[in-house]
């Protein structure tokens, strides 16, 4: 029987079960409400769902609301069913930004069907998780209205780089919050609040989703960096060749040396901005200066940091499968680096 989940080991088998129960539940609400359209809009909507996914965000509500009295409550698998439907709107949003082809190992909405149904299809899962948040009162209704501003704000600011004066790393790892962080964030509060948690805990699980959400986009960084296999998903290198500057290289870039300088060559054009890398030999050194870099230590130094948040607040929940289930997910994020 299976006894992890999305990279988190379950601990007892009992409890394995409980939590592979819940998330069928979650799948089953997920499916229904993409189906429950008309036609035209069943296929599009349900394309993503259906092609799977680690339902890493739904996990970690479902593992939040064992800090309260009804973690098997039906609101906790409305709750983990509302934050997996906003994290799958998002992809098709993000997607047609991207014009991404593929996605999960299936050809994207975009590309199958064209911008303007991937678009809507999004909407649609807005719409739909929106109509599910309605059941469960005014409050998460706010918290998931908030959210949906943060998710926009950090695609925007994304989008136009920054203006406000922040460092690059400031920058980013601001844009990491709100792309990624706010909607782990949202699962802890979420799956806490709808258990009957108490407030500190919420609390505590809302901080804790937030500090995990950014610490794992940080090993994703480091990975596509150093990785021979792609463990991120993507062929090491990816970002290099798209113009993105994750956090290891914007570290090594204010290196001092030959080696930052000649990283400043490869990735940055005379006038400053981004330079995507398209000749194979200019990414393999670029990617084996930044490999040797102080500018990886440091990422990794941050990543540890963020463990370390992690496991402080961690300490203060009480003990059960669930703080276990927890501390697997933070050691694995920080172990997958190597």
């Amino acid at each position: 029987m299976k006894t992890t989940f999305a990279g988190i080991e379950m601990g007892s088998q009992e409890f394995a079960d409980e939590i592979g129960g819940s998330l069928r539940r979650v799948e089953d609400l997920l499916i229904a409400e993409l189906s429950s359209g008309e036609d035209f809009l069943t296929e599009a909507a349900t394309h993503l769902a259906k092609a799977g996914g680690k339902r890493f965000r739904p996990l970690f509500a479902l593992l939040s609301a064992h800090f309260g009295t009804r973690p098997q409550a039906d609101e906790v698998v409305t709750a983990a069913t509302v934050i997996e439907l906003i994290h799958l709107a998002t992809l098709y949003h993000d997607d047609v930004m991207d014009e991404a082809t593929m996605r999960r190992g299936a050809v994207s909405a975009n590309a199958r069907w064209g911008n303007s149904v991937a678009i809507l299809a999004g909407d649609f899962l807005f719409a739909r998780a929106s109509r599910l948040v309605s059941t469960l009162g005014p409050q998460s209704v706010l918290i998931i209205a908030d959210t949906f501003a943060e998710l926009v704000t950090g695609q925007m600011r994304e989008t136009i780089g920054s203006t406000s004066g922040k460092t690059p790393v400031d920058h980013y790892l601001t844009v990491v919050w709100e792309k990624t962080a706010v909607l782990i964030s949202a699962a802890g509060r979420f799956g806490a609040m709808t258990s009957g948690a108490d407030d500190i805990t919420v609390d505590r699980l809302a901080r804790l989703g937030g500090i995990v959400g950014t610490a794992f986009q940080v090993s994703d960084d480091i990975i596509d960096i150093r990785s021979e296999s792609g463990e991120s998903g993507k062929t090491p290198g990816t970002d290099l060749r798209e113009g993105v500057h994750t956090l290891p290289v914007l570290y090594a870039l204010d290196e001092p040396g030959a080696e930052g300088t000649r990283l400043r060559e490869l990735l940055l054009t005379p006038s400053g901005e981004r330079r995507a890398l398209t000749d194979d030999d200019e990414v393999a050194e670029a990617l084996a200066l930044l490999t040797a870099s102080s500018g990886m230590a440091k990422a990794r130094e941050t990543l540890a940091d963020y463990a370390d948040r992690a496991y402080a607040e961690l300490d203060a929940l009480p003990d059960n499968d669930a703080k276990g289930a927890f501390t697997s997910l933070v050691g694995y994020t920080v172990d997958r680096v190597g």
